[in-house]
């Protein structure tokens, strides 16, 4: 029975890759073959392979792998972001591309969370005080910045910004966001956010600054030195969306000259950063591993999602969640 399944290709299975848990959910509807088991006699496996499932952008889709897959009918990537696919090619090629939206959302708004608290109330260096060997007694000057009652400013309203907002609604803050296009009057009102036409308005206002956007050509470098000069100087910049939105170089300037009080990043680019890179050494940067969607839960239903998607594309029936760029 399980010859008649068919063949995707996946990165690898352990650390560097997929859960062995996630994969046994891909394997109750495909037979699994890793990258590197691949690349051993392309020429055998590649007849064979009729899904390529996408995580963390590999096995990347260049036409280099994709030219040893004839019979291959889609890329299922697990996320929402695809900025690493180049969907017009792979379409070309007779292929179809899907994500998956809003599975991810709430994971990614708690790490918003997570990490513009941890940032605010100084959890690492408290963390790193009360298990120091060394400490004797507990330091008077270890001070955050109060979140309850702040202004908060949310740039990218999509799904997971608008779940930010949900969340953030139960400190009392005070909600800006900026966005292509505007939420209803409902959405607005049911989380008290205020509209900004224009970015600047926002940077200026706000105390933090989550950025939840995908990327896109427009949002490459949409946070650089004149946004930062913006800021406030006692605002944090909390980034969850893709590295390349912010310039790093401008961001380190920032910090390193007091223009912002801090950053809380759970993405860089690259990913990881090269070890003797700036932002690792300051003490007003907290980094996070691109950990946005890393829960069991979440990551099972990544992947369920991106099982169903590719069964449909692979019996020629409506693909959900297919991925079109007009």
């Amino acid at each position: 029975m399980g010859d008649d399944k068919p063949w995707a290709l996946i990165s690898e299975v352990g650390e560097q890759g997929l859960l062995e848990e996630a994969v046994d959910i891909m394997r109750q509807h495909f037979q699994i073959i890793c990258h590197e088991d691949f690349l051993k006699n392309p020429q055998l496996h590649g007849p064979k392979i009729q899904a390529v499932f996408q995580w963390n952008a590999c096995p990347a889709a260049e036409p280099s792998l994709l030219s040893f897959l004839p019979s291959l009918k889609v890329v299922s990537n697990g996320g929402v972001g695809i900025d690493h696919l180049d969907v017009p090619y792979i379409n070309s090629l007779g292929v179809k591309v899907t994500n998956t939206p809003g599975v991810v959302s709430n994971a990614t708004a708690d790490i918003a969370m997570a990490l513009l608290l941890a940032s605010a109330r100084t959890i690492v260096e408290g963390h790193k005080v009360s298990v120091d060997p060394t400490t004797r007694h507990l330091p008077q000057n270890l001070l955050g910045v109060e979140v309850t009652g702040s202004t908060l400013g949310i740039i990218g309203m999509g799904d997971i910004g608008y779940k930010i907002a949900q969340r953030s609604k139960g400190f009392d803050v005070k909600i800006l966001y900026h966005n292509r296009r505007r939420r209803s009057v409902e959405d607005e009102r049911a989380v008290g956010a205020t509209y900004c036409k224009n970015v600047e308005d926002l940077l200026k206002e706000s105390d933090f600054v989550v950025l939840a956007v995908n990327l896109s050509p427009e949002t490459t470098g949409l946070i650089s030195h004149r946004e930062l000069s913006l800021m406030k100087p006692t605002a944090t910049l909390v980034n969850i969306s893709r590295g390349l939105v912010v310039d790093q170089d401008a961001l380190v300037k920032a910090l390193q000259s007091g223009v912002i009080r801090a950053a809380a990043l759970d993405v860089t680019h690259p990913e990881p950063l090269p070890r003797d890179h700036p932002l690792l050494s300051l003490p007003n940067v907290l980094i996070t591993p691109h950990v946005g969607t890393n829960t069991y839960a979440t990551i099972r239903r990544m992947v369920q999602m991106m099982v169903d998607s590719a069964l449909a594309a692979v019996k020629d029936q409506p693909v959900p969640n297919e991925v079109t760029v007009k």
